[in-house]
């Protein structure tokens, strides 16, 4: 349902994008907002983390209380911010399933009453701040539910065909599409954002399909909206101009894909570390990607990180926390859920033993304290190690201000080894996992079984 698009960066670097046809005539008619304001980069993001949260699935109850219940848990697992897909009532009208899709809104200013009401919402978003956490909220600005009162209120905000019938996306038959060259639509909508940040207190959007809506539109209310308070923006998207002003980071769909075909022996490494150093230098510099091995649409469409990676999943979010960008965590990631949830049905996750907290706590823990890690412009930048001819394996290099942090995966089916040489710097390291400290120089011999990966770390 994405295009994809090989544009040059402002390195003049090739760099991949997914866009929508109908998005490039968009914003071909938006008007420049001459008045916007320079993006204030929240302070709180530098070293975060995320965590998606699917209330539906989250617990038997599905609601706000009963997820709330398990925030201490997350805090503990080191989690910083928590994004909850849409909390919005969901149409009926067009509904697909029993209980319809999330990005389906039927109001923009009241919440799913399967969830609770607006006082469960409130505490929700109190409890995550007295924990020491910050909460965004997935924003639906493209499309409404085919019941949404704006559709009897102001239908001319709708995009139509030539015979006046009203447009759905793509197949997304349970939605029609708003038309964002009517100025009462952006100002409605800028307004409704605003209202979750002053009456809830929330930190941000996770913005969905923010690339069919127009780049103008989103530049504009980011200046109203930090006006208010510093907010976190995340795109679901992967195009340049979202992240000059708009937005704060994107979606690293390229990278996702590239390491699908890595498991499949269809890439190598190197295809891995040549994207990353030309995202590096085709972004702005207060902007970075978020990565991430599983989200709820790879989970229900194209499958857990266990049917894409196998036994190297935990190489994937290895690779994820420890190159430039922001990490996410899926619900149910931590328990290593190996099914796909139901997209527009009930379906709740089986938690079991939580046998994967540990590991996430180990690098939530790791990204905040060294700085190396820190998200963009902060971090360290990235620098490969020589591990030789194997295609399979990859290491590379963050620094900053002393803290060094080396990363060596074997991506392989198969055991590999590499001699170290000058290539990786000389030291006492300790190894973040096991905490056991081994001197590295020129001449050692690394091991690393099918799927194995180390984190060293000179502090």
């Amino acid at each position: 349902m994405k295009n994809l698009a090989i544009y040059i960066g402002m390195s003049g670097l090739l760099i991949l994008s997914f866009f929508s046809c109908s998005n490039q005539k968009i914003n071909e008619k938006a008007s420049t907002d001459t008045t916007l304001v320079k993006k204030i980069y929240p302070e709180w993001i530098k070293s975060a983390n995320i965590y998606e949260v699917n209330i539906r699935q989250y617990t038997p109850e599905g609601s706000f209380e009963a997820f709330s219940n398990h925030l201490p848990r997350l805090k503990e697992m080191g989690v910083d911010i928590i994004w909850l897909m849409p909390v919005h009532p969901i149409g009926i009208k067009n509904r697909k399933g029993k209980l319809g899709s999330y990005y389906s809104v039927r109001d923009y200013k009241d919440v799913n009453t399967e969830f609770g009401n607006k006082e469960d919402f409130k505490k929700l978003v109190d409890k995550t701040h007295e924990l020491g956490m910050y909460i965004i909220i997935d924003w639906v600005a493209n499309h409404t539910a085919w019941d949404n009162e704006l559709l009897t209120s102001h239908p001319e905000w709708y995009n139509t065909d030539s015979t006046g019938k009203l447009l759905s996306p793509y197949d997304w038959s349970d939605v029609v599409s708003l038309d964002y060259s009517k100025s009462g639509l952006r100002n409605y909508m800028t307004e409704t954002m605003k209202f979750w940040v002053e009456n809830y207190n929330i930190d941000g959007f996770r913005c969905d399909v923010a690339g069919l809506v127009p780049v103008s539109f989103w530049d504009s209310t980011r200046s109203v909206l930090q006006q208010i308070k510093p907010v976190f923006m995340l795109a679901e998207a992967e195009e340049l101009p979202l992240v000059q002003d708009a937005f704060d980071a994107d979606y690293a769909w390229t990278l996702m894909h590239r390491m699908n075909e890595l498991a499949k022996g269809k890439q190598n490494t190197d295809s891995i570390f040549n994207h990353l150093i030309q995202t590096s230098e085709g972004y702005p510099t207060e902007a970075f990607q978020m990565n991430f091995t599983s989200n709820h649409d790879e989970n229900s469409w194209n499958g857990t990180e266990y049917e894409r990676y196998g036994s190297a999943a935990k190489a994937y979010a290895v690779l994820c926390y420890t190159i430039p960008g922001m990490p996410l965590v899926y619900s149910g990631q931590e328990s290593a859920l190996k099914k796909r949830l139901a997209f527009f049905e009930k379906d709740p996750i089986v938690w079991g033993k939580y046998i994967l907290q540990d590991f996430y706590q180990t690098l939530n823990f790791l990204k905040r304290d060294n700085e190396a890690l820190w998200n963009p412009p902060y971090g360290g930048s990235l620098e490969r190690i020589n591990t030789g001819d194997n295609p399979m394996m990859l290491g590379f290099v963050r620094e900053k201000n002393r803290n060094r942090v080396i990363t060596l995966i074997n991506f392989g089916k198969n055991p590999g080894s590499f001699s170290v040489d000058e290539s990786f710097p000389a030291h006492i390291y300790k190894n973040v996992f096991t905490n056991s400290k081994t001197e590295i120089k020129s001449g050692n011999n690394i091991q690393l079984n099918a799927g194995e990966f180390i984190i060293y770390t000179t502090h």
